[in-house]
């Protein structure tokens, strides 16, 4: 029954054991324990705060891409507004070239056209007034084929001479 009603010596001897295993305990088991565990807090509190860092970087990366997005978004539109304004310019002076060049052809044909209405004029008249002689002709002959008709016609054409 030593056991369960130890003495006052037993008592003494095992407190000072066990001080000295806590003593021992402390100066070689619990630095490094403690040491290996603050270590342990350090690399943990660094590690979270290189998350954080890391955390802030994206964010300030992210907004850099969506600022860099909306340049270039709006550098895309200013191309594509430049694009059609140049599109709208060419189709506007192609019209123009085109309407200067129709016009210069209608004028082209337009005198064309009237100097191949005055050659055509030129050519008509010449082909009545052939066509008046050979009219003239064939009814003098006829009239005068009787000597005492143009007889009369000299005298006539004489005293209207005369006379003026």
């Amino acid at each position: 029954m030593e056991l369960v009603t130890p003495e006052i010596g037993l008592v003494f001897w095992t407190t000072i054991s066990f001080l000295i295993l806590l003593g021992l305990l402390r100066w070689f088991a619990w630095k490094p324990i403690l040491a290996a565990v603050s270590e342990r807090e350090n690399s943990i509190e660094k590690a979270l705060s290189q998350a954080d860092a890391a955390k802030e970087e994206m964010a300030r990366l992210t907004g850099e891409n969506e600022a860099l997005l909306k340049q270039a978004r709006a550098e895309r539109d200013a191309i594509l507004s430049d694009a059609t304004k140049v599109k709208n310019q060419i189709i506007g002076e192609a019209k123009t070239a085109a309407q200067k060049e129709g016009s210069r052809q209608i004028e082209l044909a337009r005198v064309e056209i009237n100097s191949q209405k005055a050659i055509a004029m030129a050519d008509v008249k010449n082909q009545v007034a052939t066509l008046s002689l050979d009219i003239a002709e064939k009814i003098l002959r006829k009239q005068f084929e009787d000597q005492q008709k143009q007889d009369e016609l000299v005298k006539e054409l004489l005293r209207e001479v005369k006379l003026n």
